[in-house]
């Protein structure tokens, strides 16, 4: 693991990657300014920065440069999603908004010393190099800030170049963000309409008066570290590593999660995630009695009643739980934890959501991270599909893991029919983990 570390630093200085100054893209035409656009309840738990990477080819000669039509497109589709060229605020009731400034996103032109093909596949996140490609306002000491959007577009030797995107998770959840990308690409392709036009009205889920609580919503829960993570996650290098599950890899997951006789059916994410969480557990070497929990958001719009519209502009995803004393869950086989996990996501339906909603509302109260893994799936959102006139990307992939808790899983392939699992552990954790994941 010392190795990769070495492997990962050398490659973020081959790039020596040089920033222009970022320039302010406003909306194309008037929006709406002087208000606050509302951020519901679902928005305000993931407050967070994804960044992003998109890698193309480039134009043929003599064809316009891609910063121009990119910085272009995108002041034509801020006037459809208005509030990303505002600036966020705190309400009068202390939550999370959106001021509706119009000045516009941040827009940086930069240059790499080396070619796209030198900084390899974008399977692994890579803080340290494909930090370099996307922009962070240098000095913002909290989330207020950051502007909810910036985009740089770096130029490399080859004549290929990347799309680096900084989003605000408060501002949509992957498949509205997928949606905003595939917006901006059609922008860039010339198109006058939207396929799929933003809905910004989030008032659709406010919370009932007087809140409902009619869950326990344990996803919220403070565990107690009786197992020293704390110092075993400050005393060692966080190591991050991408795990290929192709298709007879994941039907031998399945396999195992259905051999147990718990249940008669599973998906390949209720399988993969069981099987993750529980060798995440071991690889850690958590103490018996530690709690350990589970999270993972489903997507809420077509189970609430009614269902969100199409286009919705915002998070529609909900967070459910399971959680064990890591004792239990290292002794039960696979197919129970699976099932664990199958029976976090029936638990979503549209009253448990509201009750989520409300739960906030009345608590203020934060997702807790302590002793629990986050899973984000991202296998089902096609982000390698933005065609903005150069064709699809050759690759695409996140820059980091948002919080060392989080694993990603990620569509991968032609066929998107491979997973890559993605995490962040302390070194001689992540040894373990490899050897867990060798034995599938």
């Amino acid at each position: 693991m010392v190795a990769e570390a070495a492997k990962q630093s050398s490659k973020a200085e081959m790039m020596s990657v040089k920033r222009g100054e970022p320039t302010l893209v406003p909306p194309a035409e008037a929006t709406p300014t002087g208000e606050q656009y509302y951020l519901s309840n679902l928005d305000q738990n993931i407050a967070v920065i994804v960044q992003t990477v998109y890698c193309f080819k480039g134009p043929s000669p003599g064809h316009e440069g891609p910063a121009e039509v990119l910085r272009a497109a995108l002041a034509r589709v801020l006037v459809h999603y208005h509030p990303l060229a505002g600036r966020l605020g705190i309400s009068p009731e202390m939550k999370l908004t959106v001021e509706c400034t119009g000045e516009g996103a941040p827009f940086v032109e930069a240059d790499a010393a080396c070619d796209l093909a030198d900084i390899g596949d974008l399977s692994t996140p890579d803080p340290a190099a494909l930090g370099q490609l996307v922009y962070s306002v240098p000095g913002a000491k909290n989330i207020l800030e950051m502007p909810p959007i910036t985009a740089q577009v770096t130029r490399f030797k080859c004549g290929g170049f990347s799309l680096g995107l900084a989003m605000n998770h408060c501002m949509f959840d992957g498949l509205g963000a997928m949606e905003f990308v595939n917006s901006w690409a059609e922008m860039a392709c010339g198109a006058t309409e939207l396929t799929v036009p933003p809905f910004l009205d989030r008032t659709l889920l406010r919370a009932r008066d007087p809140p409902t609580i009619s869950f326990p919503h344990r996803e919220f829960e403070e565990i107690a570290d009786v197992s020293g993570m704390a110092a075993l996650y400050g005393g060692q290098e966080l190591v991050y590593r991408s795990f290929s599950f192709d298709p007879d890899r994941l039907e031998r997951v399945r396999a195992l999660a259905l051999a147990g006789g718990d249940l008669d059916r599973c998906t390949t994410f209720e399988a993969l995630s069981g099987l993750v969480w529980r060798a995440r557990t071991a690889a850690l070497g958590l103490a018996p009695q530690q709690q350990t929990k589970l999270l993972f958001a489903v997507d809420g719009r077509r189970r609430f009643v009614p269902p969100l519209p199409k286009g919705y502009f915002g998070n529609g995803i909900v967070l459910t739980n399971a959680l064990a004393a890591a004792g239990d869950l290292l002794a039960a086989p696979v197919s129970h934890v699976a099932g664990m996990v199958q029976e976090a996501v029936r638990m979503v339906t549209d009253e448990y959501m509201r009750s989520a909603v409300d739960y906030f509302e009345a608590t203020r109260a934060r997702p807790s991270l302590a002793s629990t893994l986050l899973i984000t799936t991202w296998s089902r959102l096609a982000f390698d599909g933005a065609d903005f006139g150069w064709g699809e990307p050759v690759m695409s992939g996140p820059v980091t893991l948002p919080e060392k808790e989080v694993i990603l899983f990620l569509a991968h392939g032609k066929e998107r029919k491979s997973i890559n699992v993605l995490l962040g552990l302390p070194a001689s954790a992540m040894d373990a983990f490899k050897d867990l994941m060798d034995e599938i």
